[in-house]
């Protein structure tokens, strides 16, 4: 071409060249091409304008996916983008391959990228050889998508974020592996450095709550959002000269700063330096793009998880207090387990409240669910419950108050989302370290659990009302007992038996056999107990439900020392007791069958079978008689002492009633009347003993003829009668 002569057209400079235009608009879906793309793509060379679908089977599949990828990468750094594809005949088979470089952008309010580009027709190259990692060679694609996997995978499973930067520095990457890695956070203006990897302890000072206006490249990544690749020595200190110091002492050959970007929100950058020279390709530019999103992802999820952990940890100090000081004479141990959620809080609590009168109250209760709302109820019932101990109020007009107070603040919002009403299960018990007596009152909770001396367990039905919450006016009467010596009380939620897919009566059995084998001090047993139902052993002794329920666990236990315990004394010999007092008032004549079946467990190692049937069919005449003949309430007690072998049964019931028992000849027809004979036939010593006000009906059973126990005589005959 002659000096002055016209420039010839770009098209004609292209088509010269063999090389094509295309302009691509993802929002209408159509590719148009000129006559030399058109000729590179296998289509007559000739303008046209084609479909997303005709150009795509044009292209080798895979090829087509890292086009996508390209793209969106492109328009993220704000650089040309570079492809290398494999175009296909009508038969499926690779008839050329071409480079393509082009310029996209992307229109936020259409949602949509416009891509123009050229192509041109290229030689494949060598296996092995640098330009053979290119976007063609299938062995650096599929070692690139096996580390991206895999890469996701480990960053997912990563839950603080000291696992996710070890995670990130374990990374090799395919065909290039960074030696040193660094993660920048921002608090304020400053940059902070979260954690690094391939540096000596220290080397992170000079970067540390530097200001994000440094000409530094990680400041400029957080700043603009983009990436910057620096791919030798010269480029860095050309660029940043004023920081090159920096880093030159640590002797790298290239840096690539990414930035780490969620929902929109650079939250800091990520360095990858390495120790030779890396040109960043646009394959090596998307795998670590990929990476910095990944792991943008993983540190925010850490973040929130580690936020969500210090959160539940402050609920569960402040909400779960620790046991108070030592009780004389009595030991009280304490655990509490969540199991039902994410949240290491939850709606179950316990606590130990010292009350005026000197004693104290043991509490334990568990509000409707697992979440946040259970947790802060149960935060506010907890104070609340604790109030009214303190003001000196009785059990049941403790919880009478509690109902009363979450009523108001669940059912009594107008505004309250009726699937969201909450109630509380409660279990009050006053104690009485002096005497070891227990005044329990419940509110819809399981009842406690006794174990005796010798290891026997006994379920203690208490009297009870509606959980809390559901009616204002409900009341809860209360039931005494006595905690002998030696004796530990159980107060649990219904996490502690039901959990594993069990119901009450088989998670019950469950806890019974722990407390009855179990042979170490309170606080082992409260951990044995815990593990028997969320430690590894309890995935094996599933319960009778399809699914594995799990539920928040809190136990308390309560153990009275034994006579002369810890008092310097040697404690005197004295026989095995096993003791159970219940009351059955008139208006409640169904603890007839509670009666029956604490004596049925008291004597569940008896050595005759049918002693026990006679016990109980002997109770059940003694209680029944005061209920329907007398107008007074019944109060029962059943003692068994002695060593296995030679044990002696008492059992009395007492009432208020004057009226003496006496002898009648019933007909064959007569519904009533046989309750002394079947007394006299079966008892082996029985009597009535008159008080100054009522009488005690009593009888005796001896597990081997002629047994001689300490405490007391068997009484034969008719002893007591008139």
């Amino acid at each position: 071409m002659r000096t002055g002569e016209p420039l010839p057209a770009v098209g004609e400079v292209l088509a010269a060249l063999a090389t094509g235009l295309w302009h691509w608009n993802t929002a209408t879906g159509l590719v148009s091409v000129d006559a030399e793309a058109a000729r590179l793509l296998g289509l007559p060379a000739e303008r046209a304008t084609l479909s997303q679908a005709q150009v795509r089977a044009r292209l080798h599949p895979v090829d087509w996916n890292e086009i996508s990828g390209v793209i969106q990468l492109a328009v993220a750094e704000g650089t040309l983008g570079e492809v290398r594809v494999r175009i296909m005949d009508d038969r499926g088979r690779v008839v050329r391959v071409g480079r393509s470089r082009f310029q996209a952008s992307f229109d936020r309010e259409k949602r949509s990228y416009e891509v123009t580009g050229s192509l041109q027709e290229v030689t494949e190259p060598a296996p092995g050889t640098r330009a053979g990692r290119s976007a063609v060679t299938g062995d650096w694609r599929r070692s690139r998508e096996a580390f991206l996997l895999d890469a996701g995978r480990a960053l997912a499973e990563a839950r603080s974020t000291a696992e996710v930067l070890r995670v990130a520095a374990g990374l090799s990457m395919p065909g290039f592996s960074p030696d040193g890695l660094a993660v920048f956070g921002v608090t304020g203006d400053r940059l902070t450095i979260i954690g690094h990897h391939g540096h000596q302890p220290g080397d992170e000072n000079p970067f540390t709550q530097m200001a994000l206006d440094t000409d530094y490249p990680a400041a400029e990544v957080v700043r603009t959002g983009r990436a910057v690749y620096l791919s030798s020595p010269e480029r860095y200190k050309e660029r940043y000269p004023l920081t090159w110091p920096l880093a030159a002492h640590f002797n790298r050959q290239s840096w690539a700063f990414l930035p780490l970007t969620v929902a929109g929100r650079t939250m800091g950058a990520w360095m990858a330096a390495f120790t030779y020279p890396v040109a960043f390709t646009p394959d090596e530019r998307s795998v670590l793009t990929t990476v910095a999103r990944m792991l943008a992802q993983a540190l925010t999820r850490a973040e929130a998880a580690e936020t969500a952990r210090e959160l539940t940890d402050g609920l569960q100090r402040s909400m779960l207090p620790q046991l108070g000081p030592e009780i004389p004479g009595m030991s009280v141990a304490a655990r509490y387990v969540p199991t039902g959620g994410g949240l290491q809080v939850g709606g179950d609590w316990y606590d130990m409240i010292p009350l005026p009168n000197g004693r104290f109250a043991l509490v334990i209760g568990d509000v409707q669910g697992h979440d946040v709302r259970a947790a802060g109820l149960m935060g506010q019932l907890r104070i609340a419950l604790r109030a009214y101990a303190s003001e000196g109020h009785r059990p049941d007009a403790v919880l009478s108050r509690a109902s009363r107070f979450l009523h108001g603040m669940t059912f009594g919002a107008l505004d309250e989302d009726p699937s969201d009403l909450r109630f509380a299960t409660c279990l009050y018990v006053e104690v009485d370290p002096t005497t070891g007596l227990l005044d329990i009152a419940r509110a819809g909770h399981p009842d406690p659990a006794i174990r005796m001396i010798d290891g026997t367990v006994l379920a203690r039905p208490t009297a009870g009302g509606l959980p809390l919450g559901i009616d204002p006016d409900a009341d809860y009467p209360t039931t005494r007992i006595t905690l002998e010596p030696g004796e530990t009380m159980l107060i649990c939620t219904d996490g502690l038996i039901e959990t594993g897919g069990h119901d009450l009566e088989t998670g019950w059995k469950r806890i019974r056999t722990i407390l009855e084998e179990h042979d170490g001090d309170l606080e082992a047993l409260a951990d044995a107990l815990v593990q028997a139902v969320h430690g590894p052993s309890s995935h094996h002794t599933t319960g009778p439900l399809a699914d594995r329920r799990e539920d928040d666990i809190a136990v308390l236990l309560l153990w009275r020392e034994e006579d002369g315990c810890g008092c310097g004394d040697t404690t005197a010999l004295r026989p095995t007791v096993r003791r159970t007092v219940l009351s059955v008032a008139q208006a409640e004549p169904e603890r007839v069958a509670a009666a029956r079946q604490q004596l049925r467990e008291m004597l569940h190692d008896w050595a005759s079978a049918d002693q026990v049937d006679s016990a109980v069919l002997l109770l059940s005449e003694l209680l029944t008689n005061v209920l329907v003949h007398t107008d007074a309430d019944a109060l029962l007690l059943a003692e068994v002492r002695g060593g296995p072998g030679a044990r002696r049964l008492r059992v009395e019931v007492t009432d208020n009633s004057d009226d003496l028992p006496h002898r009648r000849s019933p007909g064959e027809l007569a519904s009533s009347g046989r309750g002394l004979m079947l007394i006299e036939l079966l008892a082996q010593a029985w009597g009535v003993d008159p008080r100054g006000e009522g009488k005690s009906i009593w009888f005796e059973l001896y597990e081997s003829e002629g047994a001689e126990v300490s405490g007391g005589a068997a009484v034969p005959g008719l002893a007591g009668l008139p």
